[in-house]
């Protein structure tokens, strides 16, 4: 591959650091490629659920949840970014990345490593009852050793090394998108079940008045003892709905307690109408600014790429190492002629190394990389599909929550005037108890049901911001390690 340069006097006068150039450009012509990391995915044109035809739009804001306001919502997000334990976690990842990619890199430049010694010996007498002589040595030396990337197996690893921790900054990304994504929905649950429990408490007030009115007509003689067992029963049964959503409303609270890294104690929701809660516009725009901006999807490609890294590194490993070692230093038996010229000794030697027999050992490591690759490739893919199918059915329960939040408002307001004409009809006594019993009913459910859209409809407006990758940059990964504490070398 290289023709000796002894024989060209135009390139003797060109200096030794223009022969150092010219001798990496050749050596890096020798590295083995690494292959892409690419997914044979194409992005759509526009979401199915986008509604009108696709136009470009502004990522998230990275503080979207603002846009809610929901003063708790901001409280115990900002308590989260600040002490939750998984983005902590995530963190620590980064640095111990950052640390791997310092080894990786060290190993393409020489090492350097320097010695003293000082020693006493004595040998053996050939003459029997007289003592050998005894001497001191004295010593220094420093030693360099370099091993030339020949098939660019060490810059395979640092570029392995370099992929992961792109990976790990995209991790901590995605661990942020996944603790926001969960403190808005918990959060939103929460409120949902406080005002389902207050739904729940005035339908118990209302079948109680019912019961009340009934238990004076049978002191009275115009009902009967079943008409107030009837109504005891739906008492009882509003009654016994209360302690579920209580525990909803308790666990909710321990669970953003978890997520902000707080203890089930030191944490306090105040509470807010979901009808005081706005739910903003949220414009998707193309589905490949999505994929170039989802942390998931940057994450499975980055490791992807560390691993064909990988690949080129197992590669470059069948082939022989050469190695550079230089020593030089000063050794004398005494120490007053340690700087004398005659105390100077070196070496300096080339080494090439070869495995002749591992036993398979090497290839059998090649084939796991790639093995590994094909698992990350496929890992990658579904990232991106995934994150396809997370923004499609984000957009889309966002769409029909907002239509059934209409449709059940419209449900509760007849059901109320019903009950309300039912109610003045049975004071009255034009209408039998079954009458009141069905209006009742319909009543409850119907309250409860709106309930439950309202706080659907905050939970997919949340779950759609995070769908669209929150507005999560790299800058603000940087910011996070700053905040823990992290110093960039």
């Amino acid at each position: 591959m290289f023709s000796s340069a002894s024989s060209d006097p135009s390139l003797l006068r060109l200096g030794a650091p223009a022969c150092a150039l010219i001798l990496s450009v050749a050596l890096a012509a020798c590295a083995l490629p690494i292959e892409p990391a690419e997914s044979g995915i194409g992005a759509p044109d526009r979401f199915v659920a986008g509604g009108a035809a696709p136009a470009p739009a502004a990522a998230p804001d990275p503080a979207w949840w603002r846009e809610f306001g929901a003063p708790d919502l901001d409280r115990l997000m900002a308590a989260a970014m600040e002490g939750n334990l998984d983005m902590a976690a995530a963190i620590a990842r980064m640095r111990q990345a950052d640390e791997a990619l310092r080894i990786a890199g060290a190993q393409l430049l020489p090492l350097v490593e320097g010695s003293a010694s000082v020693g006493r010996a004595r040998g053996t007498s050939a003459t029997p009852g007289v003592p050998a002589n005894a001497g001191r040595q004295y010593g220094g030396s420093v030693q360099a050793s370099y091993q030339i990337d020949f098939w660019g197996g060490l810059q395979a690893q640092e570029r392995a090394a370099r992929d992961s921790v792109a990976a790990a900054e995209f991790g901590i990304g995605t661990v942020t998108l996944t603790t926001q994504s969960a403190v808005a929905s918990t959060l939103f649950d929460l409120l949902g079940a406080r005002e389902q429990l207050a739904v729940q408490q005035d339908n118990l007030r209302i079948a109680e008045r019912t019961l009340a009115i009934l238990r004076q007509r049978l002191a009275a003689g115009t009902a009967t003892g079943l008409d107030v067992a009837q109504q005891e029963a739906v008492v009882a049964q509003q009654r016994a709905q209360i302690p579920p959503l209580q525990q909803t409303v308790e666990a909710d609270t321990f669970a953003l307690a978890t997520l902000a890294g707080l203890r089930p104690a030191d944490i306090t929701v105040t509470g807010q109408r979901l009808t005081a809660i706005r739910v903003p516009e949220i414009a998707p725009g193309l589905p490949s600014a999505l994929l170039a901006r989802r942390p998931d999807v940057r994450l499975a490609e980055a490791n992807l790429a560390a691993a064909s890294a990988d690949v080129a590194a197992a590669r470059a490993a069948l082939f022989p190492t050469i190695a550079l070692t230089a020593e030089g230093g000063l050794q004398s038996i005494a120490l007053q002629t340690l700087l004398r010229p005659g105390a100077t000794i070196y070496s300096i030697a080339v080494g090439l190394t070869q495995t002749l027999f591992d036993g398979g050992a090497l290839r059998a490591q090649l084939a796991q990389t790639r093995a590994r690759r094909e698992e990350l490739l496929a890992t990658y893919r579904q990232a991106i599909l995934a994150a396809l199918q997370d923004t499609e059915t984000s957009l889309s329960a966002l769409q029909r929550n907002r239509e059934l939040v209409v449709l059940q408002t419209a449900r509760a307001e007849a059901a109320q005037r019903a009950y309300a004409v039912a109610e003045a009809q049975f004071r009255a006594g034009t209408i039998d108890l079954l009458t009141v019993l069905n209006t009742q009913t319909t009543l409850f459910n119907a309250r409860s049901a709106l309930a439950q859209a309202q706080a659907s409809r905050l939970q997919a407006a949340a779950a759609l911001f995070t769908a669209l990758g929150g507005g999560w940059t790299v800058e603000s990964v940087r910011l996070a390690q700053a905040g823990a504490g992290r110093t960039t070398p």
